[in-house]
């Protein structure tokens, strides 16, 4: 089965306009001999059931929150788009999988649309039709010798559980999460291996509750201009409430079916690197502050029970307490791994105990730690079209040993990385197919993930954003993300160079022979 569908990928992508065997760009400068990628290490691509699925209200699918959000603001969107059909894996999940198993990777990270599986929440029953379609796509993804990795909730939950309870500011939350997890681990546990519980709860709260630019768009001013919401208060609640979330999926997975299914379970959260924009040691302590308050948020109470010493300082009683049971429960179901998302860097100027121009990160809410692109004429990194991504791959190297530091001996997967192509009214096709700065993007950070290896950093994997261009978000079909051109027209998928780049990258440092079968 497996080397037909080769034969038939490779037959239909050659078919294809742009060449697959073009010449390797900016390959990785790695010495393969010392490379240090283990042969049961992942590479692979990943996705989220809102981005690619489509689908929209197919085969008794509920509506979710950016359903709604998107319909009811499309103004909100770039290109006022929604994801309705997005890149329509639902129905061609095969086709994309000829293209992972042309691509070589041995695994694909994927989320569960939460309103497929059950589109009313716990009240409301749930979608046999639902879970045969993830039965369908782990079948094929694994007859096809690749690995699914599982997250359970990729920023969109039924609209229900947001017009009942206001989701994730009511404890209500953590069971209907808690009955989430159940139901995915009763039917998909005994082939799904590693399941992350929530992608980037740190992200999806900044963008939810302090800014207001996701849904449920809830914020108050001078952080955002929404009609509902407290950008000091309700972003620590929610937080606390998806993390508590997060520890109950853990302890029902290791009580009920970790024994017997024998996988793993963890979370995925948002990092970047920041930088002190001096030497001065308030900029140092403002690059601690800024770390703790966007990622060791989240990775310190899922780790250690506790919040950081700076966001317990500064927010005082804004900040939830874990009750002492809470604290051991959270202690028990430490993950088993860490999932990483990284992209970028910034420069970071204290606001604390110096004067300081308002901007992203100045807030109390986000540790009055500003940050910055530049400090004078100096950029981290190369500054690309999209505001929030810089190149900078010694960031991400210091990243990972930043972790490896602050919570020692835990696996780590890199679950995002990838460089966006913002596609603007001039871009040409073919400027999107020669995606040269892709290739530069993904062998710098490539060579830093390899060099934070040689460190001592424990990663087990590594998942490009993304394998097709999808719905992004507020950038709606915009920007473009693929190592597969998407034209939406037609839902063609069309190889990039970068295609072929990863394509060699993955040859040279990973021995197949050797691979190890979990299954």
């Amino acid at each position: 089965m497996k080397s037909f569908a080769n034969l038939v990928t490779i037959f239909l992508l050659q078919s294809l306009s742009l060449p697959l065997y073009s010449s390797c760009l900016h390959q990785s400068s790695s010495d393969d001999s010392s490379s240090p990628f283990p042969s049961d290490f992942l590479f692979g691509t990943a996705s989220s059931a809102y981005q690619y699925e489509g689908a929209y209200l197919t085969d008794g699918k509920g509506l979710n929150n950016w359903d709604v959000f998107s319909h009811e603001n499309p103004g909100k969107i770039l290109d006022e788009s929604n994801g309705d059909i997005a890149a329509d894996q639902y129905h061609r999940f095969m086709e994309d999988i000829q293209l992972m198993t042309y691509l070589g990777v041995n695994s694909y990270r994927l989320s569960i649309s939460w309103s497929r599986v059950l589109p009313k929440g716990r009240t409301g029953g749930i979608n046999y039709l639902g879970i045969k379609h993830y039965n369908s796509l782990i079948d094929a993804l694994i007859r096809n010798g690749i690995k699914p990795l599982v997250t359970l909730n990729h920023f969109d939950y039924p609209q229900e559980l947001e017009n009942r309870f206001k989701s994730w500011l009511s404890p209500e939350m953590q069971m209907e999460f808690g009955y989430l997890a159940d139901i995915c681990f009763k039917h998909f546990g005994d082939r799904v291996k590693h399941w992350f519980t929530i992608n980037e709860p740190n992200q999806q709260i900044i963008l939810s509750y302090i800014k207001g630019i996701f849904p449920p768009a809830r914020c108050s001013m001078p952080y955002g201009n929404c009609s509902q919401g407290n950008s000091e208060t309700e972003p620590f609640i929610a937080a606390h409430n998806m993390i508590l979330a997060h520890a109950k999926a853990v302890q029902i997975y290791r009580t009920k079916y970790q024994k017997a299914q024998r996988g793993i379970i963890g979370i995925v959260v948002q990092t970047s690197w920041f930088e002190p924009v001096s030497d001065s040691i308030v900029d140092k302590k403002a690059a601690e502050r800024a770390i703790s308050f966007y990622s060791n948020w989240i990775l310190d109470p899922v780790v250690y029970g506790k919040y950081p010493e700076e966001m317990v300082d500064i927010l005082g009683a804004a900040l939830p307490q874990f009750s002492s049971n809470e604290m051991k429960n959270l202690k028990k179901s430490k993950s088993d791994f860490l999932g990483i998302n990284h992209y970028t860097s910034y420069f970071i100027q204290d606001c604390l105990s110096s004067p300081c121009n308002s901007g992203e990160g100045a807030s109390r809410s986000e540790g009055f730690a500003l940050k910055l692109d530049r400090k004078g004429n100096v950029s981290i990194g190369e500054l690309t079209d999209v505001s929030w991504q810089h190149i900078h791959p010694q960031g991400f190297r210091k990243m990972l040993n930043y972790l490896k530091d602050r919570y020692p001996n835990i696996p780590m997967f890199i679950t995002e990385n990838g460089y966006g192509q913002l596609q603007k009214p001039e871009t040409t096709v073919e400027e999107l197919m020669n995606d040269t700065k892709r290739i530069q993007y993904m062998s710098g950070y490539l060579d830093a993930l390899q060099a934070a290896m040689r460190d001592g950093v424990n990663v087990k994997g590594y998942f490009a954003w993304s394998l097709l261009d999808n719905f992004e978000w507020l950038y709606g079909y915009k920007l473009r993300f693929g190592l597969f051109h998407v034209d939406y027209t037609t839902l063609k998928r069309t190889p990039k160079q970068s295609v072929s780049w990863y394509k060699n990258f993955i040859e040279q440092h990973v021995n197949t022979a050797d691979l190890i079968d979990i299954y």
